[in-house]
């Protein structure tokens, strides 16, 4: 469950909103708020005590908290290994070792299943291991330049004849010679 305080807090209150509705009751159990029923409400108005509204807040805040710290002890840890010259994330199935002979034996013409069966492996970590070598696997060509993409621009009818009339450069001109006059609120 998300703790974030605006979406976290209203999600805990239309949670309760919908255990009151079905005649449902969220006790707390232990400790020193033992015995506090979250669903409990005002008898003439229906709204929700603010003791639970204050709890709902409270606990909110203390798993938002609890996630700051987690992720924070997560960094560290990764800044730690990183310091000891120890990469981050999940260690590849195939050992470092076994790429080179898993490489060369799909290249003879193994298959993907046929490797995982014999590093007991999944077809997927394989797959990983050979990414580059996939029919699918297609690497950027920094020498080809990028394709440029078709750009709409809407400007009122003011702005595009007072570009029509100013001195423009060729390309710049040609582009806006090009553009489409499209009416607007005229049904």
């Amino acid at each position: 469950m998300d703790f974030e305080e605006e979406s976290g807090t209203q999600h805990i209150l239309d949670v309760l909103d919908v255990l009151h509705r079905d005649c449902l009751a969220l006790r707390i159990h232990d400790g020193a708020f033992s015995a506090m029923d979250l669903t409990a409400r005002y008898p003439r108005t229906g709204e929700l005590l603010s003791t639970v509204k204050f709890m709902v807040q409270t606990l909110a805040a203390a798993g938002e908290l609890q996630r700051g710290l987690q992720r924070e002890l997560t960094y560290d840890g990764l800044r730690a290994a990183e310091v000891k010259g120890n990469k981050g994330g999940r260690r590849p199935a195939v050992p470092v070792g076994k790429t080179d002979a898993v490489r060369t034996a799909y290249l003879e013409g193994r298959s993907i299943a046929a490797l995982a069966r014999d590093h007991n492996v999944s077809r997927d970590a394989i797959r990983t291991a050979l990414a580059d070598l996939l029919p699918e696997y297609t690497a950027a060509d920094t020498g080809t330049p990028t394709p440029e993409l078709p750009v709409a621009l809407d400007m009122p009818g003011k702005v595009a004849d007072f570009l029509r009339a100013a001195d423009l450069a060729s390309a710049e001109r040609a582009v806006l010679d090009q553009g489409v006059t499209v009416r607007r609120g005229q049904g």
